[in-house]
């Protein structure tokens, strides 16, 4: 029994009751029920709040009632359920439920049965979700900002689909503006050997790109400097994009969707986006210009979409993007963003309501703090390629796509992060990614060595009583759930926490029970069940690694 079969008994035995009239239940027995790990022993396998919450509306024999006694009720009908070995009302009105052995242990071949489907559930079944994420500017190698989101999001994006959504992971491609400019220029500057613009780019990846230019287009020094920089800005953008999208790749992280802001302005995506909201009575004129009254939808103030020379606004693109995905059909937009962009929240929410949309359901916008590399104990401030920023080559080069990939979503992406590379790249247990992967294979090891002996794993639930068996039964089961919550919070970073502490719980398992038989001892029932429990736990660790894009490796 799971948390999740043993929250639709504790709904079975609240129904049983509400239908003879033991208790009335106004507001309606509630779907599901939240059930969880007591934080100390001796409190059961399981623990709910459940009579806490009802409590207050429920009524017993036409009067009011409190939690306890609520609590005493349904513990009676909870005891004669069906894989319920006892329940005990506790404090307030807790219940702490002790499962049978059986029911418990028969988690192991549900689990094994299930396979990569593990953990898998409907949260939000028929939801279509486009994550947009590290869409970084095409004007230098990916930095660590972006190189966070891209593992963040990558996660995020796994984790969503595992509760059902239909999910397209997006790049906002910027190649239309200001910095475009500033990027072409400098590249124009390098090739005809002269200073970087006081605004410009510097770095030697800059130099590189103007040389690969010149090689593809050796007449572009012949041209004057405005059509000069043109091709530089065509072909050098081009090449810098393709070099980001390589590395990312490299990274594991590719998108369904590469979004080219130019298109926006080129296609009149942003005036239909000024009409739809002309229409909807929430824009004006002012001073020449056109205004979005943002600020009747909680924005500070109003904001210009078309400015009085009839160029579009900064926010205008924004306008004509998040129309233009509704159009797409997409239920949920979700907007990766820096540290630097809290101030932008604001108006996006409200040009979202705008539109008649409900800010964060049809738009949410997530924002991920700094990361800073640490070697020797000291802050890596810039790369040798890029010259003012650390790369994601750079990282990667450190301490590999695996240990990168976990150590950027293990930790809450609205917290600054250190990451110390020493660390990362150690293969021993103080390293969070090598711990994880090290139960894995050890599990691996073990199945070969069981199938060299010929030991076949089978369920003899009954027979998993042992409280380390009982304790990684419950780790076990607890995946569905930490998923659950990783998708409704927009955490990912949960499943790693997971991950650390299932790889603990196995290892003081395997250190007290031993799974195979020894020398020329016959092999019994419990090897068996044993066996399918340590398999069980390999399925486990192989789908929480992979929703964090990290690989489940069978040797180490």
């Amino acid at each position: 029994m799971n948390p999740g079969q043993l929250s639709l008994t504790i709904v079975d035995a609240l129904e049983s009751l509400v239908a003879d009239g033991s208790v009335a239940l106004p507001q309606g027995v509630p779907t599901t029920v939240t059930v969880e790990r007591p934080r100390q022993k001796g409190h059961g396998d399981y623990a709910t709040n459940v009579a806490l919450q009802l409590a207050k509306a429920a009524q017993v024999d036409g009067a009011g009632t409190n939690p306890r006694a609520l609590a005493a009720l349904v513990a009676a009908r909870l005891a004669d359920a069906d894989g319920v070995a006892g329940v005990e009302v506790a404090g307030p009105g807790f219940l702490n439920i002790t499962v049978e052995a059986g029911a418990q242990g028969q988690v192991a071949a549900d689990i094994v049965a299930a396979g990569a489907a593990y953990g898998s559930s409907d949260t939000f079944a028929g939801e279509r979700i486009n994550l947009e994420f590290v869409s970084a500017n095409p004007t230098g190698p990916l930095h660590l900002g972006g190189v966070r989101w891209a593992a963040v999001g990558d996660a995020l994006g796994r984790v969503f689909e595992k509760t059902g959504a239909v999910v397209t992971r997006e790049y906002y491609f910027n190649d239309h503006g200001a910095q475009i400019d500033r990027f072409s220029s400098s590249l124009l500057a390098s090739a005809r050997g002269r200073q970087a613009p006081e605004d410009g780019y510097g770095g030697e990846y800059i130099h590189e790109i103007a040389r690969s230019v010149v090689e593809q287009r050796p007449d572009v020094l012949d041209l004057d400097d405005p059509a000069a920089q043109e091709v530089f800005r065509q072909v050098g953008v081009e090449m810098m994009f393709t070099e980001i999208k390589q590395s990312l790749h490299d990274f594991k992280v590719d998108f369904d969707v590469y979004f080219h802001e130019d298109d926006l302005h080129r296609s009149g995506a942003v005036d239909r986006a000024v009409e739809r909201l002309t229409g909807l009575g929430n824009t004006y004129e002012k001073d020449g210009a056109t205004w979005l009254a943002t600020e009747k939808f909680g924005d500070d103030k109003d904001r210009v979409v078309i400015k009085s020379d009839g160029q579009g606004a900064y926010l205008s693109g924004d306008l004509a993007y998040y129309l233009d995905k509704r159009e797409r059909g997409f239920d949920r937009c979700f907007i990766m963003l820096g540290a630097d962009h809290h101030g932008y929240v604001g108006r996006m929410m409200a040009m979202c309501a705008a539109f008649g949309d409900e800010p964060h359901v049809n738009l949410e916008i997530l924002i991920g703090q700094m990361v800073n590399l640490l070697r020797d104990g000291q802050p890596l401030r810039m790369s040798k390629r890029a010259g003012t920023v650390v790369t994601i080559d750079d990282l990667v080069g450190a301490i590999g796509v695996d240990a990168a990939r976990y150590a950027l979503a293990r930790y809450s992406s609205d917290s600054p992060i250190d990451i110390d590379l020493d660390l990362w790249a150690r293969a021993t247990n103080d390293n969070p990614v090598f711990t994880v992967q090290y139960a894995h294979a050890r599990v691996a090891s073990l199945m070969r060595n069981a199938a060299d002996l010929g030991v076949k794993a089978e369920s003899h639930p009954h027979l998993l009583v042992h409280d380390k068996e009982g304790e990684l039964l419950r780790a076990l089961a607890e995946l569905p759930r930490v998923i659950t919550a990783a998708a409704e919070l927009r955490e990912p970073h949960r499943v790693a926490r997971y991950l650390e502490e299932l790889a603990g719980t196995y290892h003081r398992f395997y250190d007290s029970c031993r799974v195979l038989p020894r020398g020329d001892e016959e092999t019994s029932d419990l090897h068996r069940a044993r066996l399918l429990l340590v398999d069980a736990t390999r399925v486990v660790l192989a789908n929480g690694l992979d929703l964090l894009g990290v690989s489940a490796p069978e040797r180490m």
